[in-house]
């Protein structure tokens, strides 16, 4: 496959489950001194060889890169909290006196 790339991957120090993908050979020379600086110090993680069609846990790997050849970088942020757990807060400000449940 012509889109590959060696990719390494960083976690954040400040946010879990929070990662970013960058193209080696580019390092984190593109990622945004704003997101850097939220994201704290990049812990590397691993290398790996990245193409379009590898299975990834959370993402889609052709996202991914996409992402690096479009900004030089993917981030991948924490995955959404449980439906369920918005549906309780949703009925909790519901019940409130004076409430309406699109308030959160």
């Amino acid at each position: 496959m012509k889109d590959k790339m060696i990719c390494e991957v960083f976690k954040s120090s400040r946010k879990d489950e929070t990662y970013l993908y960058v193209d080696k050979r580019q390092g984190l020379t593109q990622v945004p001194e704003p997101l850097l600086e939220t994201f704290g110090k990049p812990v590397p993680v691993f290398t790996m060889l990245l193409t379009a069609d590898k299975k990834l846990s959370r993402v889609n790997a052709a996202d991914v890169v996409e992402g690096i050849k479009e900004s030089g970088f993917y981030l991948q942020m924490p995955p959404p909290k449980e439906a369920y757990l918005l549906d309780v807060h949703r009925a909790h400000v519901a019940s409130r006196p004076g409430s309406s449940p699109d308030e959160s």
